[in-house]
């Protein structure tokens, strides 16, 4: 069960991670949408797992590759953002959120009447 401060930190580091991939959405990927889902940080603050989700879907690995890349500078950017807020920032692992994916699976396989599962 998270803490109050663990829920804290995580909407803290979730707003801000929000505005440094709307950048880097902007700069690196025109035309995609790069959204923070979730945060969860560990009870010792030392490591936060970031939950990312694309629009479009099929840029999804590409950006995950380039986000592993360039995690040192994404790190600086929310370092600068949050650096009033906490005195040590998290490290930070990146996973890509399939939610989306999923839903739209689903989504697809209702618009097309595909077998029903409830028979």
């Amino acid at each position: 069960m998270e803490s109050i401060r663990q829920k804290r930190i995580n909407s803290l580091l979730q707003h801000d991670m929000a505005e440094v991939f709307r950048a880097l959405a902007a700069a690196e990927f025109p035309g995609t949408l790069i959204t923070v889902s979730k945060i969860r940080v560990t009870p010792d603050l030392g490591l936060a797992r970031v939950y990312l989700s694309f629009f479009p879907i099929d840029r999804t690995q590409k950006a995950m590759e380039f986000i592993e890349e360039h995690a040192p500078r994404i790190k600086n950017e929310l370092a600068g953002r949050v650096r009033h807020q906490l005195r040590v920032i998290p490290n930070l692992q990146y996973f890509a959120d399939d939610s989306m994916e999923y839903e739209a699976n689903i989504d697809r396989l209702l618009r097309e009447g595909g077998e029903n599962p409830i028979k």
